[in-house]
């Protein structure tokens, strides 16, 4: 009964927040911040796989989101959208075929990171961060050169996918009207995503992943194929981005390159190192804190009270939300490697230090 446990408890919470949303107990706003955490719980979750578990050194997380992002987009607007001509597809079959299309996406970013997988792979530590910084550049400079998607300008009309979802949704599946499907696919998504990161952390593989970062060539004495497992290993975390990249441009409704640069990428990383590398709990624990301590950020009275005496001593400074958010981002990054540079849980989980949950549940 213990290994289902865990994802009886996560289907369960799953479907009460559905419930909350449909019975607009939540509004859009709490219910726009509930997928957002998803989003993050995707992204540090699937950069632990490689910066925690492999013990890799990636810096370009964000560039695989952003594949994702842009191939579900296309396709999305291909099928239910006028911009490219006619809708291929009617959109009374946009409440299914949806799944498919944040698949597809995820699809091709983990296509996509063999390419720099292969190559990368060959260099250790700095010069691996480099490359991948590189290529986080390399596929938005790309990106901002295809005018079909709109270039620097960015893409939308992932909306009309939307739309075609809550408008045509069969009664007998809605359980009413304005069933809050993106949200509901948003928990779907962030629930595979943990199932799978189990799955595998706790696979063959997920134990080569372990070996290769406690010691590479120890690894390949004991004939583990370590070009094959960190392959692998990073194919399945840039798919798992590429999934988060296109729910997130279905829920903004717009794309553009300059969303996935080197910034995002940063969050990213500050949130592994938050929760703790290697912790699949901690990463998920880091994502609820820091999308949180994000929307707190965003009140502006909190603002005037902490940059009180800043804009004392600089009476004409008027800083925004986005200047804020960039200098407490890299702050909280320098404070977490000053005093608690092994994250929230280190490289445990709940159930290591709570030893009772382990009746309901375990990572490991």
């Amino acid at each position: 009964m213990q290994k289902y446990s865990l994802n009886i408890l996560m289907a369960a919470a799953a479907v009460i927040l559905i419930l909350l949303a449909q019975f607009r107990i939540l509004d859009n706003y709490i219910q726009a911040v509930i997928m957002f955490v998803g989003i993050n719980i995707i992204m540090s979750t699937s950069l632990n796989l490689v910066n925690g578990n492999m013990g890799e050194f990636t810096c370009g997380h964000a560039a695989f989101m952003c594949v994702g992002a842009y191939v579900a987009s296309i396709l999305s607007v291909l099928f239910y959208g006028n911009k490219f001509g006619d809708p291929m597809l009617p959109e009374a079959s946009a409440v299914f075929v949806f799944p498919f299309i944040i698949l597809a996406g995820g699809a091709m970013a983990a296509l996509s990171s063999i390419l720099v997988a292969l190559p990368s792979f060959k260099t250790r530590d700095d010069y691996l961060a480099i490359i991948t910084i590189a290529v986080n550049y390399m596929v938005i400079s790309a990106i901002e050169n295809m005018d079909f998607v709109g270039g620097s300008r960015g893409f939308q009309g992932m909306k009309d996918t939307v739309w075609a979802m809550v408008d045509n949704t069969p009664g007998w599946l809605s359980m009413g009207k304005d069933f809050p499907w993106v949200l509901f696919y948003v928990i779907v998504f962030t629930v595979f995503n943990i199932w799978v990161i189990r799955r595998f952390i706790t696979s063959t593989y997920g134990k080569g992943v372990n070996a290769v970062c406690q010691d590479e060539t120890a690894a390949e004495i004991m004939s583990v194929n370590t070009n094959k497992i960190k392959t692998v290993n990073f194919m399945i975390a840039a798919g798992l981005a590429g999934c988060a990249g296109g729910l997130f441009a279905h829920i903004i409704g717009y794309v553009n390159p300059q969303s996935f640069n080197i910034l995002k990428s940063t969050e990213a990383m500050v949130m592994v190192y938050l929760g703790g590398m290697g912790s699949l709990s901690g990463a998920v624990i880091s994502a609820v804190v820091f999308t949180a301590l994000l929307e707190i950020l965003r009140s502006q009275a909190l603002m005037d009270f902490l940059l009180a005496p800043a804009t004392f001593i600089f009476p004409e400074w008027e800083p925004s939300a986005g200047v804020i958010k960039w200098v407490m981002i890299p702050l909280l990054l320098v404070l977490i490697m000053q005093f608690r540079p092994e994250g929230i849980m280190g490289n445990k989980e709940l159930s290591d230090v709570f030893p009772k949950l382990k009746k309901f549940y375990t990572f490991k």
